[in-house]
């Protein structure tokens, strides 16, 4: 009797409430008979839980307007944090959409953002960035631009920012109409302006980028000057021509092509953007200037082409054509 109470207790009676290591044994044998894994699954939660929260930016978006708004829903999707100042109130759209709203850009730079995203329009970039208190924010932050045009933001930022600044430039080739059904397929263009050698710098430029690729979107890396010779063809040349229709005020009719209805969704598509916008494709695009004299070259050659065919079948009418005799 004396021996039962000095045998020692039973493992289930053992005070683990977790019961993290041993729940049986068989005492003789020395064996194992089950043991809690919750020990190595809480292990890799908290690990993969650490890769994630490593792997998400703090994100400040300048220029919270129409597609500011578009970017940060899909950056906050993703688990980023989201910051966001504008010249006007968005802070109701800004709270719906989880992002964090402020409209004194002093409150905002001593929250100190991985990244500041400039998404204003190409007119107010410059008086914008000006406007920032660039001292408060963290001195290797990474700028990165959204503009339409290229050289010109990278001028810009290379100019106003402070050397130890990392520059991005980058240009979503779509926007809240283009990919109201997702990013995917979609180019986006970008430019490593400056970036520091550190792994850490590197790694955070690349977590940035990896929004959009992990989106979908077929990234196209080129240098701000290739993309502004590219863009003045396929933007400008498309706002140009859209905005041209538009002055025709064209309609729909009872009897509508494919063609005709390509053209009316393209005045559409176009007008819905801001004249801003073209407005800066025109100015802060060397690129664009040149395609416009070449387009009005082709109109008039083309109008000559017309005219000159209409002139020859006039003449062969007038002078060509067989006389009638009186008599006849």
């Amino acid at each position: 009797m004396l021996s039962s109470f000095l045998s020692p207790p039973l493992p289930s009676l053992l005070p683990c409430p977790r019961r993290r290591f041993l729940s049986s044994t068989t005492a003789a044998a020395g064996k194992i008979v089950a043991i809690d894994a919750a020990q190595a699954f809480d292990y890799e939660s908290r690990a993969s839980s650490l890769r994630d929260r490593q792997s998400k930016l703090k994100i400040a978006i300048v220029g919270f307007g129409n597609f500011g708004q578009f970017l940060a829903r899909t950056m906050s999707s993703q688990g980023h944090t989201l910051l966001a100042h504008s010249r006007s109130d968005h802070s109701s759209t800004a709270s719906s959409i989880g992002v964090s709203f402020f409209a004194d850009p002093h409150d905002l730079c001593e929250s100190h953002p991985d990244v500041v995203v400039l998404a204003t329009s190409i007119l107010s970039a410059e008086p914008v960035l000006r406007s920032l208190p660039l001292h408060r924010l963290r001195r290797s932050t990474l700028f990165a631009d959204v503009l339409s045009v290229k050289e010109f933001p990278k001028n810009l930022l290379l100019n106003l920012l402070p050397p130890d600044f990392d520059i991005v430039c980058t240009h979503p080739m779509f926007g809240p109409e283009s990919a109201k059904h997702g990013w995917a397929g979609l180019p986006f263009v970008f430019d490593k302006v400056r970036v520091g050698a550190s792994d850490d710098r590197i790694a955070r430029c690349q977590k940035f980028l990896d929004i959009f690729e992990r989106e979908g979107c077929r990234m196209v890396e080129m240098t701000c000057a290739e993309h502004d010779e590219h863009a003045a063809e396929i933007q400008f040349l498309t706002h140009t021509v859209g905005r041209l229709l538009a002055k025709l005020d064209l309609r729909s009719t009872p009897i509508n092509t494919k063609g005709y209805e390509t053209l009316l969704k393209l005045v559409e598509n176009t007008c819905s953007d801001s004249f801003d916008l073209y407005n800066g494709l025109f100015m802060y695009n060397k690129n664009s200037t040149e395609l416009l004299e070449r387009l009005d070259g082709a109109f008039d050659s083309l109008k000559k082409e017309l005219f000159g065919q209409l002139h020859d079948i006039l003449r062969k009418q007038l002078f060509e054509s067989p006389r009638k005799s009186p008599g006849n």
